[in-house]
């Protein structure tokens, strides 16, 4: 099994939102974006799929798009993004979810000897006491989902946010500092759109970070490892 990772699909089949209004790199959207999985993912294979999935506000109208992504190659773990405002209860979600489709929140997944956890993590640093709140609570998010994964038997873990875990500056988030602690062999994230990904950090204390919004990508899901 490899494991790949691609954020920030953006899908809107029930309302469509042409994408190109925020850019040319978006051009062929989303199109692009199924071609792109289609043509390295296989149907042994795990994605990441860190945030912004849908930009639907109800969870019946995110379905469509679920429902999308379900039918493409491969397994998928879904986390939530700061758009995806049609995330409701993870009972509600898990609920509906199609085979092969995972969701994490407040916990861990561990499929085939590969375990991930994260959170969708907040902008970093906080410019308001609300945004530090949120940050506060995303800190505790990602100490459950790691708690989660005590006890379980796994070779590999990746811990994935939807925010990046640092800031302007690659300074590291108390974010950043947990997911070091429990060895992951990757971290992924996305959000950040219209950037040069060899302008950001490429590792923390040896730990490859791996931006992985789909226009940063070319719509293609990275591969971030292989034979896991």
């Amino acid at each position: 099994m490899r494991v790949f990772a691609i954020a920030d699909p953006h899908l809107s089949r029930v309302h469509p939102k042409p994408m190109t209004i925020f850019g040319p790199a978006w051009a062929g959207h989303p199109e692009a974006f199924f071609r792109g999985w289609r043509r390295v993912v296989g149907p042994e294979d795990l994605v990441l799929v860190p945030g912004d999935i849908s930009w639907a506000m109800r969870l019946g109208e995110a379905l469509p798009d679920l429902l999308d992504l379900a039918a493409l190659p491969g397994k998928k773990v879904l986390l939530k993004g700061n758009h995806d405002y049609w995330w409701p209860s993870i009972s509600r979600l898990r609920a509906v979810l199609p085979p092969g489709m995972y969701a994490l929140q407040n916990d861990a997944l561990v499929l085939e000897g590969v375990a991930v956890a994260g959170t969708r993590g907040w902008q970093y640093p906080p410019e308001t006491e609300e945004d530090a709140r949120i940050l506060a609570r995303e800190v505790e998010r990602l100490k459950l989902s790691l708690k989660a994964l005590k006890g379980q038997n796994y070779g590999k873990l990746v811990v994935a946010f939807h925010f990046p875990p640092f800031g302007p500056r690659g300074e590291a988030s108390p974010l950043l500092g947990l997911a070091e602690e429990a060895s992951p062999q990757a971290i992924v994230y996305g959000h950040l759109h219209g950037v040069d990904p060899e302008r950001l950090p490429q590792a923390y204390r040896g730990i490859p970070l791996h931006l992985v919004a789909a226009d940063a990508l070319g719509f293609q899901p990275k591969l971030i490892l292989e034979d896991a």
